[in-house]
Order: C-alpha cells, then sequence, then structure tokens
C-alpha cells in the first residue's frame, strides 16, 4: 500500500473516530481533523466552522470561514467535500467548478438583505451572512478553500483568479495529496519559492561569508516594489519562523514606517533598520559580473515583520514605492538544520528587547519534557477495562503516524492498544485545554494558532521562572483537563435539539469550563483533576452541570451587546468573559465528591515539583556521565582559553567532573554542570564529535 492510500485509510479512520467521540457530522470532524494542518501550514491564520446549506435548487453552501476582512482585507470561505470513500473517483475539474460556485452563491445571498432576513438568527448561515454584508466594504479579495478527502485529478493543474463584483477572487484546494504531503513533512509546510523574475527582477547582491564559512550570507537593497509583491503572494507564510510575530500572532503596520513611505521615501533605506531574514537555498547568476539573486528556497523574514507588513500596506493603499529601498541581511540555512538554527537567529535579531518564550518552538524543553513523560507514564485503566494506555503527546508533526508506520502488524496492533488515537494530542490541543483553565476563553476563541502563541508565551515565562513546576503532576492535570475539554466537546453536540442551536460550539465548550472553573474557585475550591485521572471520565454529577454551564454559556453568546459585535466577535472580547463570570449559577447536581480545597491542590503541586527536581537531578546525573571525563576535561581547557567566565563553584564542579571515575557528582552538581556546558555551547564550544 502506498503512502498516500495508507493516509487515506488513516484519516478515513480519524474522522469516523472524531464524529462519534464528539457526536458531530463527518463534516465537521473532517474539518477538526485537518484544520491545524491547514492553519499550521501558514496559507490562513484561522478557520472557524460554520455550516450554512440552502435547498438542493438554490446550491447554496459553505462549512466555515477565515479571516477579518477589517484587518487582513480578505474574506476566506471555505466548502467541504466528504465522500468517505476509499473507491471514491478523483476530484475532476467540471466538480472542482461546481463545488467552488457553492460558497458564492452564499456569498451573493449574503448581500442580499431580503435573504439575510428570511434566515432564523440563531442559525450559523445568519450570523456569517451578517459579518459579510457588515464588513463587505473592507472586503479587498476573496480567497476560496475547497476541503476534500478525495484526489484532485491530475488533468486539473489549478484554476486562475476570478472576479466577483470587482474582486479578485482566489482559489485553493485541500486535497487527499496534499494533506498527506503536509503532515508527512518535516516542517509541516510546503516549500516557499521565489523566483524574483516573477516578483521584479533579480537582485544584486554581496557575499557576505568566507569561501570556508559554514554558511552562506549575502547583503543586498531590497527594492520596495519587490518586497511588497513577495508578501502580497505570500503573506504570513513568510513570518513563520518570526519570534516576535510569533507571539503576537500578527504582523502589524507600523505608523513610523508608514510616515516615512509617504513623506520622506527617498530616506526609507537611511532611516529603517531593514529585514533579516533566512533562506534553504539561493540562486546566483553572475550578470556583467555583478552576482545576481534570482531564485530563493523557503525564504523567511526573522525580523522585520512590521516594516515588510508596512510596505505592503502602503502597497494595497496605491502608494508609490518607487523610492523605496530596504536592507536586507540573508543567511542561507539548509533545511536540516534550519528548524534549530532560524529559531535561534531570529531571537538574537530581535534581541534589542526581551522577548519571553523566543524559542517556544518544538524544540524547547517544555515540549520536551512533555513528549518524554507522554511515552513513559500509563494512565490507569477505564472502568471495565484491563489495559493501561498512553495519552500520546505529538511535540512535532507526523510524529504519531511515523511511530506506527515503522511498526510491523503484530507491533502495530499492541502500538494501538497501549496508545489509542483518541489520546493523542498536540500542542495547539494542550493549549486550549490549558487557556481555558486559566480562564482565557476569549484567547481561545481566537482560534488554535493565536491561542497557542499566547500559551507559549505564558508557559516559557512560568518555564524560565520555575521549569519544575511542569512535572508529572502537571502532565496528569493537564490530561484531566483533556478529558474535560473533549467531553463537554461531546455534551455541546449532544445537545442539539434541546438546548444547542449549532455554530459556537467551540466558543460554548470554553465559556463552560471556564465559567465553571471560576465558580468553584470562588468557593475556595478546585475541581479535583487526581480524581479525573484516574477514572480517565467524569462523574455523571459534574457532565450534568456542564450541560447546565454549556446551556448558559451558549445563550449568553448567542446575546451580544446590542449594536455591537456578532456572537462569533463577541466570543473574543474580554468584556465577553467579564460579563460571563458575573451570571450568577447555582449547581443542579451536588459536586462535593469532584471538588478538593485550594490548600490540598496546592499541597499537590508543590509535591510535582519536588519530584520533578528529583527526576531532573537523576536525569542531569545521567547526562554528566554520557558525556563522560574526556570531554569534560576538553570543556575546561576551552573554558580557560576562551575566557568564559566561572564562578568559583563552577569551576570546581567543572574540575570535579574530570575525575567522574573516582567520584560521581551529586544530582545538584550535575545540574549545574549541565547548565555550564549548555552556556559554553551557546558562546561557541563544540563536543569533539561535532568536529
Amino acid at each position: 500500500m502506498s503512502d498516500e492510500n495508507q493516509y487515506a485509510d488513516t484519516l478515513r479512520e480519524d474522522i469516523r473516530l472524531l464524529s462519534e467521540a464528539n457526536g458531530t457530522s463527518m463534516e465537521e470532524a473532517f474539518y477538526a481533523r485537518v484544520t491545524d494542518t491547514i492553519t499550521g501550514s501558514g496559507e490562513i491564520d484561522a478557520l472557524e466552522y460554520f455550516h450554512h446549506r440552502g435547498t438542493q435548487q438554490s446550491g447554496i453552501r459553505v462549512d466555515g470561514w477565515g479571516g477579518d476582512p477589517r484587518n487582513s482585507k480578505q474574506l476566506t470561505l471555505l466548502v467541504i467535500d466528504h465522500a468517505d470513500d476509499p473507491d471514491a473517483p478523483t476530484l475532476t475539474g467540471t466538480e472542482l467548478n461546481s463545488q467552488f460556485k457553492r460558497p458564492l452563491r452564499f456569498l451573493k445571498a449574503a448581500l442580499d438583505e431580503d435573504w439575510r432576513n428570511r434566515l432564523e438568527e440563531t442559525a450559523p448561515g445568519f450570523e456569517l451572512a451578517d459579518m459579510i454584508a457588515a464588513r463587505w466594504s473592507s472586503v479587498k479579495k476573496i480567497r476560496l478553500l475547497l476541503l476534500t478527502d478525495r484526489k484532485l485529478s491530475s488533468r486539473v493543474d489549478g484554476r486562475e483568479m476570478t472576479e466577483f463584483m470587482e474582486r479578485p477572487v482566489s482559489y485553493s484546494v485541500w486535497d487527499v495529496t496534499r494533506l498527506e504531503r503536509i503532515e508527512s513533512s518535516a516542517m509541516g509546510r510546503e516549500d516557499i519559492v521565489v523566483n524574483l523574475d516573477q516578483h521584479g527582477g533579480a537582485i544584486p547582491v554581496l557575499p557576505a561569508h568566507m569561501p570556508d564559512s559554514p554558511y552562506e550570507a549575502y547583503l543586498a537593497a531590497l527594492p520596495g516594489p519587490v518586497l511588497a509583491s513577495i508578501y502580497d503572494r505570500w503573506e504570513a507564510r513568510l513570518l513563520e519562523q518570526n519570534v516576535r510575530v510569533f507571539l503576537q500572532a500578527r504582523g502589524n503596520v507600523n505608523k513610523g514606517i508608514r510616515k516615512t513611505i509617504e513623506e520622506d521615501p527617498s530616506m526609507f533605506f537611511a532611516y529603517n533598520n531593514g529585514i533579516t531574514a533566512t533562506a534553504e537555498a539561493v540562486e546566483i547568476e553572475e550578470r556583467d559580473g555583478i552576482p545576481m539573486m534570482t531564485r530563493l528556497t523557503n525564504f523567511q523574514i526573522v525580523n522585520g515583520g512590521q516594516t515588510s507588513a508596512s510596505i505592503h500596506a502602503a502597497l494595497r493603499s496605491g502608494k508609490d514605492l518607487s523610492k523605496i529601498f530596504v536592507q536586507m541581511k540573508l543567511s542561507i540555512v539548509d533545511a536540516e538544520k534550519a528548524e534549530k538554527i532560524v529559531p535561534d537567529i531570529s531571537r538574537y535579531a530581535n534581541s534589542q528587547n526581551r522577548i519571553a518564550a523566543a524559542d517556544f518552538f518544538s524544540n524547547h524543553p517544555f515540549h520536551v519534557r512533555m513528549e518524554e513523560i507522554s511515552r513513559r507514564l500509563y494512565a490507569p485503566a477505564k472502568e471495565g477495562n484491563f489495559t493501561q494506555s498512553r495519552w500520546f503527546y505529538e511535540r512535532a508533526r507526523g510524529q504519531f503516524a511515523d511511530r506506527r508506520s515503522s511498526l510491523t502488524p503484530a507491533q502495530r496492533r499492541k502500538f494501538d492498544l497501549e496508545h489509542p488515537r483518541a489520546q493523542l494530542f498536540t500542542k495547539t490541543d494542550l493549549a486550549k485545554a490549558e487557556m481555558t483553565w486559566r480562564g482565557r476563553p476569549e484567547l481561545v476563541s481566537l482560534g488554535a494558532q493565536k491561542n497557542f502563541a499566547h500559551f507559549a508565551h505564558t508557559i516559557g515565562k512560568e518555564w524560565d521562572k520555575r521549569d519544575e513546576t511542569f512535572s508529572e503532576e502537571w502532565f496528569r492535570n493537564a490530561i484531566s483537563k483533556m478529558i474535560v475539554f473533549r467531553k463537554t466537546e461531546r455534551i455541546v453536540s449532544d445537545a442539539t435539539g434541546a438546548w444547542y442551536t449549532g455554530g459556537l460550539r467551540a466558543n460554548t465548550v470554553c465559556y463552560a469550563i471556564a465559567k465553571l472553573v471560576y465558580d468553584v474557585a470562588e468557593q475556595g475550591q478546585s475541581l479535583d483533576l487526581y480524581l479525573i485521572w484516574n477514572r480517565q471520565s467524569l462523574p455523571e454529577p459534574l457532565i450534568d452541570v456542564l450541560d447546565q454551564y454549556g446551556e448558559v454559556m451558549h445563550a449568553h453568546l448567542l446575546s451580544p451587546p446590542t449594536g455591537g459585535s456578532n456572537p462569533t466577535e463577541w466570543a473574543k472580547k474580554k468584556a465577553c468573559v467579564d460579563a460571563a463570570m458575573k451570571t450568577e449559577l447555582e449547581f443542579r447536581s451536588d459536586l462535593s465528591g469532584v471538588l478538593i480545597g485550594t490548600a490540598e491542590r496546592h499541597q499537590r503541586t508543590a509535591e510535582g515539583r519536588r519530584d520533578q527536581r528529583v527526576v531532573s537531578g537523576i536525569q542531569a546525573q545521567a547526562a554528566v556521565a554520557e558525556i563522560g571525563s574526556a570531554e569534560w576535561l576538553c570543556l575546561r581547557n576551552w573554558v580557560r582559553s576562551s575566557g568564559m567566565r566561572l564562578t568559583p563553584s563552577e569551576d570546581g564542579i567543572l574540575e570535579a567532573a574530570t575525575r567522574l571515575r573516582l567520584r560521581p557528582l551529586t544530582e545538584a552538581q550535575s545540574a549545574k554542570a549541565m547548565a555550564v556546558i549548555e552556556r559554553a555551547r551557546s558562546q561557541g564550544y563544540q563536543s569533539p564529535d561535532a568536529g
């Protein structure tokens, strides 16, 4: 079986599992399964599921939308084609045209006031149509996405842009082939290939590396129209490795930069700091004796996101960019080293202003620790089951599939018993549950990627302050929170026809949980996460109260202030959270059996920290021993020759590390020794094995 067919089978299995677990339609489960892949690819910041299907005669259908036209000037609409059939025929050009007509018909109808007035105000279609009508003047570009579990016909090689009401319309297809390619790639991205001849022409460059240098570097003066054209094509994808944009979840237009563009463009090169960029490959041609850059692969702007966004905004508003040049420092980093080196370049390039959690990508020690715990910690067997299992933390995209694919059929069956797919969770899953528990449902409502940026900022600062907080106890609590989150998703879906009117499920879930956690805390108590971990499920009284809170919060979200935002936008506001927390509720079921006092919770956290310190100390001892006395001696000699400063205590520990055979270091000494070697590596020390 080919990798693509195996992926398609796994995808269908995942979708059925999600549909059954959450009580949703297969289409919504398909959306839930792959939305992180699409948003994570950088094509769009956020997608929201909004299903509306008109009569068969009308041909109207839309399944989701993304982006706020007031900020991006772009409206994205999604339509889903879900066959759930391994023998489904490929998607032809004719079918493609038919699929894309459906969201365009919805768009046309949404701009018709009479059509909108005929819709029920509680229907998801009304909210989306109302939003489009209110913000239509801001829309300058339309993008249509088709999500399908079929394969696009090889005869379809693209679709040219069209126009709708004098606005350009672009088309994008996410078929099973594209999904498999993205999810199986190391970075979870499609290559960005910048052919400069398509963006204004080749650029003269000045090499800034020595002939024997381990990497290439170039300096260039990038014409404003060229940078704007490149940014117009790829936008946020150019900023995926930009630490500051990653943490802020946006690229902002800077007023000062805009003023220079408008009032003094010829001085832009002198006034602006320029951009720092990386690429995995570059093509240089000699033209009339001058080195000219013609092509870049996986171009990333790691510092200068505001500069790029501001110049692009000026292009869109019709400003003259002919006098603008931007200085660019370009480093070429090959694909194997990109994941480690590019974030470092970004961090140092942005170091003029300290950024908390700057390197909070998949190689951050928080993620490494969560992964390590998830691989060794068994969860208690569920009631009626004798088999213990693990929760599998996917630190990097595709880890779960990679582990399964390398096993024999017998090993795979054993792996699946120990690691049920329902217990797979990602960084964004963890972020949603944790930020909800911390009382920030408005951030969760922003979408997976933006919420994760806030999560990264918060956890990164806490890690730097006290990393032992993130212990096995913390991991168990995080899993319990996810059990609550996933069960609440099912509770809301099961309430369809009772109090749940459709739409806003994700918002209803996080608001219901956040409100319950808040009310319990107001009583000086906490939900007993240890109880939930031991059960791997929720007690009936808690399920009933979550249903109660879901109903109240759903009604709250459907009632934004008069003349204010629509429900989806209302859910993203702090004012919505504040109003929700003021709502008075009494538990309709007795929760005394699932609550603990705050003092007991703090005691458990403290015990978890103590346990983690012991684990970290043992791990440090093992790491010191693995490095060996010979390398510790090399490090000591390097420290002396390089002038790196050590405290007397550190120097003594380093000397002791050169004599491990006589006496091993203590846990505390080992931790300090590992801190010294990490500091030395950051200052240029290389292990002898590294050459």
